[in-house]
């Protein structure tokens, strides 16, 4: 456990966003990498050393102010994004993430979506390529005069998203099975058997690749219309959610800040179990000024639950009364 004590606008919380930029390639908090660097500097550079299952590993980003930025890996610089994913694992909790329970289904989605990234690359590739296949589409619903003409051609990315697609949804349908055991445990842990934790993926779900991927065709070219007239693909992963119910209450909507705090820990503290059952290590754990939004006894179990697994975690003021 490494605890990071200090004032307010120090850099606790950059140090927590360069390691976790070490393992998605991108930040948490801004969109354009150029916004990472202190002004009037013409570059960044963020290096880190890891050790995992016996051997390490040096990363190196470097941020530019004019150009893309470069990753390095072991010195070797990387051509693609997906080359990194994997190469050293973190999950990142900050207050802001309670909108992962709160706020649109985009937060949940961009949290599969992360963790997924990292635990395989097969993923990744699937989303990278579904997403430009996606922008494709939605560009021909766009400049399409009349829906004869895009009938004519609307089939062929049709069949293209659809099998992406299914390759995504299946990988969700899975994650989603093991978070809702494992956070399930955890909310009883954190709540003492209080709360009753569930989840539920919203969106196709099917035993197979091949039955998700003859579904999501099937929705696909019977929303050809409508898509039309709305401008955009209305069906898809990218419009999946996960349903989270606390005690049968859908807590998105009627849960108490509490509750919905200590579910967005619980499912934080889930991904550490995913990670561990399926890559069989813990990734490092990064909680960003989490500590003071929780009770006593809720820091107590939270630091007990984490004491075996590298964590850091940053605050205004440290409790050594916790044990």
């Amino acid at each position: 456990l490494n605890v990071l004590i200090g004032n307010n606008a120090q850099g606790k919380t950059n140090i927590l966003e360069a390691i976790f930029m070490c393992a998605i390639g991108k930040s948490v908090r801004v969109k354009k990498d150029k916004d990472l660097i202190m002004w009037d500097k013409e570059f960044s550079k963020i290096s880190l050393s890891s050790t995992k299952s016996n051997f390490s590993k040096n990363i190196e980003i470097y941020l530019f102010q004019n150009q893309n930025k470069a990753i390095k890996i072991n010195g070797v610089p990387i051509k693609k994004m997906g080359q990194l994913m994997g190469e050293f694992n973190a999950i990142y909790f900050c207050p802001d993430d309670l909108k992962l329970v709160k706020e649109s289904p985009e937060e949940r989605r961009r949290f599969m979506d992360i963790d997924l990234s990292q635990l395989n690359k097969i993923y990744f590739y699937a989303l990278m390529k579904y997403n430009k296949i996606l922008a494709q589409r939605n560009k021909l619903l766009k400049t399409t005069s009349t829906i004869k003409t895009l009938n004519d051609t609307i089939s062929i990315w049709n069949e293209q998203l659809a099998e992406c697609g299914a390759t995504i949804i299946k990988y969700r349908l899975d994650f989603v099975n093991l978070l809702k055991k494992f956070a399930f445990d955890l909310q009883n842990y954190l709540t003492e058997n209080k709360e009753k934790l569930e989840l539920e993926y919203t969106g196709i779900v099917c035993e197979s690749v091949e039955e998700i991927k003859k579904e999501l065709l099937n929705q696909l070219n019977k929303s050809v219309e409508k898509d039309f007239d709305l401008g955009y693909t209305t069906v898809g992963p990218h419009r999946d959610d996960i349903k989270i119910v606390v005690n049968g209450i859908d807590i998105r909507h009627f849960g108490s800040q509490g509750q919905q705090r200590t579910c967005a820990l619980s499912l934080k503290l889930a991904e550490l179990e995913i990670f561990n059952s399926v890559i069989g290590e813990y990734p490092v754990l990064l909680l960003d000024d989490v500590l003071s939004e929780l009770d006593l006894n809720r820091q107590n179990r939270l630091l007990n639950k984490i004491k075996d697994i590298q964590s850091i975690i940053t605050c205004t003021d440290f409790n050594f009364d916790v044990k």
